[in-house]
């Protein structure tokens, strides 16, 4: 597997407050004939801390068959319970998932020795696993070192990195040989300026070949394409997470007849994009 390019954190779909499964198979596919890199099942972005593990099973079974191997699928099997966070695991592997997406645990803001096992645990089934550091969802911000700890752990195989802080990124990297995703698509361009690898986008759920064509302009060394792509992006990007992330990308999607405008509470839907926004998004 080959941590670059852009990975889809994919929203989840719903219709009367149950999985709207005709379409997720649907995004699932318009992600493959894009040609991105990766789709990720269950994280953030797919309001992972009201799906069940049921729904997050069903949702996996439906991507991997839909991928078919096309793309690296991803699933989110982070908690703050490490015993919870290892069965996701089991589950996630047992389903088909490439790899897993462990955010470091909230709330509860363990030290570097309890983090460290946790990570160790959560390895131990065999499961690839990308670390996800976002620190404005767990309440904790390490530094680049004690990161870069736990990237020396078997089965760790690259970090998702959501700081939003472009030296935070480049001191990591000086000190971890991990490829490094940025968590953030205002801070892609710059992130893969100094040295990352791709993006595990929410842009891509209304953007996908765009998106896809700033990493391959980026890829065979057309900077220049890739940033005016990227700017002319950011306009996009800016009501992405003008309100907490999902609401505003369902809201986009739900106008371009993607999905229903249905979040489960307690988030709630938000303000439509405007349509100036729209056109040409594919």
């Amino acid at each position: 597997m080959r941590w670059e390019g852009v990975h889809t954190a994919l929203v989840t779909p719903f219709a009367d407050g149950r999985l709207d499964l005709d379409a997720w198979e649907a995004l699932v596919a318009r992600q493959v004939r894009a040609g991105v890199q990766g789709v990720v099942v269950a994280g953030t972005t797919g309001e992972s801390p009201t799906i069940d593990a049921d729904e997050a099973a069903r949702l996996l079974a439906e991507a991997v068959q839909v991928v078919q191997r096309q793309a690296i699928v991803t699933m989110g099997v982070g908690t703050n319970n490490t015993r919870t966070t290892v069965a996701n695991v089991v589950r996630a592997q047992e389903g088909g998932a490439e790899a897993g997406l462990l955010v470091l645990p909230y709330y509860n803001k363990p030290n570097l020795t309890g983090l460290r096992a946790h990570v160790r645990a959560a390895a131990e089934p065999g499961l690839p696993l990308v670390l996800y550091h976002v620190p404005g969802r767990t309440g904790q911000r390490l530094n680049p070192t004690e990161l870069a700890v736990l990237c020396e752990i078997e089965g760790v195989v690259a970090v998702k990195e959501a700081t939003g802080d472009v030296s935070f990124g480049q001191e990591f990297m000086l000190r971890s040989a991990q490829p490094v995703l940025s968590g953030d698509d205002f801070t892609w361009m710059p992130l893969l300026a100094v040295g990352g690898s791709g993006v595990v986008s929410v842009l891509s759920n209304v953007a996908p070949r765009r998106t896809v064509a700033v990493w391959e302009a980026w890829a065979r060394g057309d900077a220049g394409s890739a940033r005016r792509e990227h700017a002319a992006l950011l306009p996009v990007v800016r009501y992405l997470f003008a309100e907490s992330n999902p609401i505003p990308v369902k809201a986009m999607m739900a106008e371009m007849g993607l999905c229903r405008n249905e979040l489960r509470l307690p988030l709630a839907p938000g303000t439509p994009p405007d349509e100036a926004l729209l056109p040409d998004l594919a």
